[in-house]
C-alpha cells in the first residue's frame, strides 16, 4: 500500500474516532445544563393559555361594552320616563286647578247655573285621577329603569374586572416565559382563574 493510501485510511479512522468519542467543549456542556433546568413544556403551556386567555378576555371585553350600553340605554330611558310623569303632573295639577274653579263657581252662581259647574268639578276629577294613574305608572317605569341601569352597571364592573384579570395573567404569562419562572408560571393559573370566577359572577348577575 502505498503512502497516499495509508493517509486515507489514518485520515478514515481519524473520522471514525471523531464520530465514536466527541470532544466537547465547556460552552456545550453549559448549554445542556440550562436545557436540562428549563421546565419542560412551560413555553408551550404558556403559548396555549395565553391564546386561550385572549380569546376568552376579548369575549369579556364585549360583554364590558354590551352591558355598559345596555345600562346608558336604560338610565335614558328612565330620565324620559321622569319628564314624561313630570308633564303628567303638571297636567294633572292643571285639571285640579280648573276643578277648583268650577267648585267655586258652583258657590257663586245662581241655581239654575250650578249644575253645570257641578259636572265641570266632576269632570275635572275623573280626568285626574286618569292622569294621577299615569303619572304614578310612569313614575314606576321610571324607577325600573333606574333599578336596571344599576344592575347592568354593575354587571359592566364585573367584566370590567374579569378583563382585567385575564389582561394581567396574559401579561405575566409573557414575564414568565422570558424569566422560565415556575411560580410565576403558577401566578398566571391563579390569576386566570380569578378573572374566570369573576366572569361567572357577571354572567350570573351576581
Amino acid at each position: 500500500m502505498g503512502y497516499s493510501g495509508r493517509r486515507q485510511l489514518t485520515q478514515h479512522q481519524e473520522k471514525r474516532l471523531s464520530e465514536e468519542f466527541e470532544i466537547r467543549g465547556a460552552h456545550e456542556d453549559q448549554m445542556d445544563a440550562a436545557a436540562e433546568r428549563e421546565p419542560r413544556g412551560m413555553a408551550g403551556q404558556l403559548a396555549v393559555m395565553t391564546a386561550i386567555l385572549a380569546t376568552v378576555g376579548a369575549m369579556f371585553s364585549y360583554m364590558a361594552g354590551a352591558t355598559q350600553a345596555d345600562a346608558g340605554i336604560f338610565k335614558n330611558d328612565a330620565a324620559i320616563r321622569k319628564t314624561e310623569a313630570s308633564n303628567q303632573w303638571n297636567f294633572y295639577q292643571a285639571k285640579s286647578n280648573k276643578q277648583n274653579l268650577s267648585e267655586l263657581g258652583m258657590q257663586l252662581v245662581d241655581a239654575a247655573r250650578r249644575p253645570l259647574f257641578e259636572a265641570e268639578a266632576k269632570r275635572y276629577a275623573a280626568e285626574e285621577a286618569e292622569i294621577k294613574l299615569a303619572a304614578e305608572k310612569l313614575e314606576k317605569e321610571s324607577t325600573e329603569f333606574d333599578e336596571m341601569s344599576e344592575a347592568k352597571l354593575h354587571q359592566h364592573h364585573r367584566w370590567a374586572q374579569a378583563t382585567t384579570a385575564l389582561q394581567i395573567a396574559i401579561a405575566m404569562a409573557a414575564i414568565a416565559l422570558l424569566t422560565r419562572r415556575r411560580w410565576l408560571e403558577k401566578a398566571v393559573f391563579v390569576m386566570s382563574g380569578l378573572g374566570l370566577v369573576v366572569g361567572a359572577l357577571a354572567y350570573f348577575h351576581l
